[in-house]
């Protein structure tokens, strides 16, 4: 269990992030389309997943629009941006935003992405929702980077999540 700030509050998770070095859990998260995505749908890329609890809120849109404008330059590398959000509110807010370089999968339909990765929140006012996280992986799915960002109200270390694909 990690311990996590939220105005001031202390928060819990389920679990902890996977630390560099463990091969990444398998996930089934739901697409835009409905479709069902499994890491192993990435087998082969680089694979950034900048967890948050959800893309309407003004930290969480603005993880998004930074990892889609760093993706940019990135070879062989995808941008999962994950939250339990229904797939319909993160097809407006991409289409709105015109964000193309990140895919965005939401954990509302299995549930297990949160407590598989230990980024669900287990108490106050987000209780069920996912922590702000980045994990990284290479090619193989192991982890190259994770972060468990000690505050719901701010942004992951960009530089920090980037550096070991540069």
């Amino acid at each position: 269990m990690a311990t996590i700030k939220l105005g001031g509050n202390n928060i819990e998770t389920i679990g902890t992030l996977p630390k560099v070095g463990e091969t990444a859990p398998d996930f089934n998260l739901t697409a835009q389309d409905l479709s069902s995505k499994k890491l192993s749908d990435y087998k082969g890329s680089r694979v950034i997943m900048n967890i948050f609890p959800s893309i309407d809120t003004n930290v969480c849109a603005t993880s998004v629009r930074k990892f889609n404008e760093k993706a940019t330059g990135l070879k062989n590398t995808k941008v999962l941006c994950i939250s339990k959000d229904l797939p319909f509110a993160q097809k407006r807010f991409v289409s709105d935003e015109e964000i193309n370089n990140v895919t965005n999968l939401s954990d509302f339909r299995d549930g297990n992405f949160g407590k598989n990765y230990g980024v669900e929140m287990s108490s106050g006012a987000l209780h069920g929702l996912l922590s702000r996280a980045v994990v990284v992986l290479d090619e193989n799915g192991k982890v190259i980077h994770s972060q468990q960002v000690p505050d719901i109200g701010e942004e992951p270390d960009y530089l920090s999540a980037l550096k070991p694909l540069l």
